[in-house]
């Protein structure tokens, strides 16, 4: 049955950023799918266990900080310890910094470039190691945006670390498709995050926003599960470096 191959009974998925937002609503439908989840989170509540382990999936909390590569070998250990293998990488921990680009500084670029792209491409590797040894292929899925595709404005650093998420989705998928390793991409149109915050906030932008998204709303994490579990599922075993945008047709307008 088409079905089955939605399943991920049995799948072991790491997702960073998992604490809330985007990365808590993936790791809610994953487990709904049928993984178990490596939660990756700085700091936050512990809301995505409870909700996972209500499912009847097993749940494993592990404090990082991403901003550094340092944690990614214990990641790695840590969930193969718990659950003895691993199937799914979903690479959603980022922030964002605004400051117009002439006033924009050293620090602010270094943090969203490390985290966005430096700590997401050396767990990626180290990921997809273990998938090589475990010889039986793996999902990586990164979180990427819609400027990925545009430039925006007053957000230098971020746009530039998602133009390269874009970017080594393709790279990476061109070197590991041969090992069974599907990775891909999803770009979220403009969500009720954290990090949208100031701008949902802000009259003006909030209805300039809205006027040029043709489903007429903000998305929510609900509305990314759906492309996150096929991603994630045998359902998508052909499809390799491609970005899908959940954005509510914002970039065909």
């Amino acid at each position: 049955m088409i079905l089955d191959s939605f399943r991920l009974d049995g799948k072991v998925a790491i997702v960073t950023g998992s604490a809330r937002g985007l990365g808590q609503g993936i790791a809610i439908a994953l487990a709904e799918a049928g993984a178990d989840i490596a939660g990756i989170r700085n700091s936050g509540s512990t809301e995505t266990q409870a909700q996972v382990e209500k499912l009847g999936r097993r749940f494993l909390d592990i404090q990082a900080d991403l901003l550094s590569i340092d944690p990614v070998p214990r990641i790695v250990e840590e969930t193969l310890a718990a659950f003895g293998r691993i199937d799914i990488l979903v690479n959603d921990a980022g922030i964002i910094r605004r400051q117009d680009a002439v006033d924009f500084t050293v620090k602010d670029w270094d943090d969203v470039m490390n985290i966005n792209v430096r700590t997401l491409f050396f767990l990626s590797q180290a990921v997809a190691r273990q998938f090589i040894v475990q010889g039986f292929g793996g999902k990586i899925i990164n979180i990427e945006s819609l400027l990925s595709f545009q430039g925006g404005v007053r957000i230098p650093s971020y746009t530039a670390s998602k133009s390269a998420v874009m970017g080594l989705t393709k790279l990476l998928a061109n070197e590991w498709a041969k090992y069974g390793i599907n990775v891909n991409g999803i770009a979220p149109g403009y969500m009720v995050t954290d990090n949208t915050a100031a701008l949902r906030a802000d009259p003006e932008r909030n209805t300039s926003i809205l006027e040029r998204i043709p489903a007429g709303r903000w998305g929510t994490p609900d509305d990314l599960q759906g492309a996150a579990v096929v991603l994630a599922s045998p359902a998508s075993n052909y499809v390799n470096g491609y970005t899908i945008a959940v954005d509510g047709g914002w970039l065909a307008r």
